[in-house]
Formats: structure tokens, C-alpha cells, sequence
């Protein structure tokens, strides 16, 4: 991690808390104590921020400043607030395109998938806050600059942003190889959420029930599964091809 990307010290990091900064993640020197680390525990709780306690080595290697037991990653890009990126780009597009991952937790498929979506014109994409790949240096440079071009918002949970966008009038189609029905048979000439689950779970059970089509990409080879920003570009892509047809 560069020096210019942590904020170390538990007051610096309340007051980047206090200030909104995009946190990816908070580091915790394991059996801290003391009332001002009480407050940041309670702080960072009441964010939903993730946090890990670490050994002091780890702290250490991350930065050699005054760390006081407290290390924080800053995001290079500005998360967006949910409701307010959704209900902006409503009012401005005539065919909303969402993009939904579902514990996508390697930075360098994430930076591939926001770079798909910003050549397939993806209006926003929406991550979870616990569980999802950070944006980082790595994600940035993989996604070729486009992290700067498509908005993205962090929610506490997934399935209240699903609820929000079908109330919306948004149509929701999961990726995922139990469905029965390929994604060519699935109409995207709407309004609509494209959701991808990780390589290694796919899309938890209790999402899988709430979507309004599943869909799947044949598989002709030997081989069971394809890399999962690569299964995102071939869904993003059909999207593309019927709304140009």
C-alpha cells in the first residue's frame, strides 16, 4: 500500500470516519484498549466500515509512521450514495443499465468488470460494503481509468438495493449455471440489473430468490465455469446487442 492512500492513528481515522472518507478498510492492532479506541470501535460499527485486527507486524509492514495501532485504506475513487446515484440516473436515462456483484472479492477481476461496464454503457454499479474487493491501485489500473467514468455505490446489504430497484421498475437477471434458461431467451429491451456472484460461492441462495430471471451462458467445452469478469462481459454484451438491434 502507498503512504499517500493510509490515514494512521485512531483520532486521524475518527475524523476521515466523521468526514465521509471512502474507506476500503481498517486495520486494528489486536488487544488495543483504551477509551478512545472504544470510540473508533463504536464508530466503525455504526459505519458498517470492515474492519481486521491484526498483529502489530502486520501495522509495521503496512506503513513505517506513527501508526498508534490504527490503519486505514483510502479508496482513490468517491463511492456514491445509493439512493441518490439511482434515483440521478432515472430521471436522466431512458433505459437504465445496472450492474450488481454479489461478494466479487478479487481487485483485479473488479477492476476488468468496471472496465466491461463502462464500454457497455453501465449507468452504476452497486457493491456490497462487507465481503466486496476493494478499489485500490491494482483495480484502478485494471479497469484502464474507467473506475474514475462509472459511478459506484457500497450498500449494507444487497437485498435491500435489489428491493429499492424493483420498486423502481427495474428488471433483475442473475448469472448463474443453475439456471434453466440461457441469456438469450432473456428480454433486457427494459429497464435492468445485471447481478454476478464470485467464482467461488456464485450468488448467495437468498438473492437467487428474490431475482426476476435467472439465466446462464452455454458451456460447449470440458471445462464447467468461465473466469467471472469474463462471464460479466458476455452478459453486459447481450444487453448491448438487443437494445442495438
Amino acid at each position: 500500500m502507498k503512504d499517500n492512500q493510509l490515514i494512521y492513528g485512531i483520532r486521524a481515522v475518527l475524523e476521515a470516519i466523521s468526514a465521509n472518507q471512502p474507506i476500503n478498510k481498517i486495520f486494528i492492532q489486536k488487544g488495543l484498549k483504551g477509551d478512545l479506541f472504544k470510540e473508533l470501535e463504536s464508530t466503525i460499527r455504526k459505519s458498517g466500515l470492515s474492519a481486521s485486527y491484526v498483529p502489530i507486524e502486520k501495522l509495521n509492514r503496512i506503513t513505517r509512521n506513527n501508526h498508534q495501532g490504527v490503519v486505514a485504506q483510502i479508496s482513490p475513487v468517491q463511492f456514491q450514495d445509493f439512493e441518490t446515484m439511482v434515483e440521478k440516473i432515472l430521471s436522466e436515462e431512458k433505459m437504465p443499465f445496472f450492474l450488481l456483484l454479489d461478494q466479487v472479492s478479487d481487485v483485479r477481476n473488479f477492476g476488468a468488470i468496471i472496465r466491461t461496464a463502462e464500454c457497455c454503457g453501465v449507468n452504476g454499479i452497486i457493491v456490497p460494503k462487507n465481503g466486496s474487493a476493494p478499489i485500490t491501485d491494482d483495480t484502478v489500473k485494471t479497469s484502464a481509468g474507467a473506475a474514475f467514468n462509472v459511478p459506484i455505490a457500497k450498500v449494507d446489504h444487497l437485498k435491500d438495493a435489489l428491493f429499492y430497484l424493483q420498486s423502481s421498475g427495474i428488471s433483475i437477471t442473475a448469472a448463474t449455471e443453475k439456471a434453466e434458461n440461457d441469456i438469450y431467451s432473456i428480454a433486457f429491451d427494459q429497464p435492468t440489473a445485471i447481478i454476478m456472484g464470485s467464482e467461488e460461492k456464485g450468488i448467495s441462495p437468498s438473492i437467487l430468490g428474490m431475482v426476476d430471471h435467472q439465466a446462464k451462458l452455454p458451456l460447449l467445452g470440458k471445462i464447467g465455469s468461465l473466469n467471472v469478469s469474463v462471464a460479466c462481459g458476455v452478459f453486459l454484451y447481450e444487453v448491448v446487442r438487443q437494445r442495438q438491434g
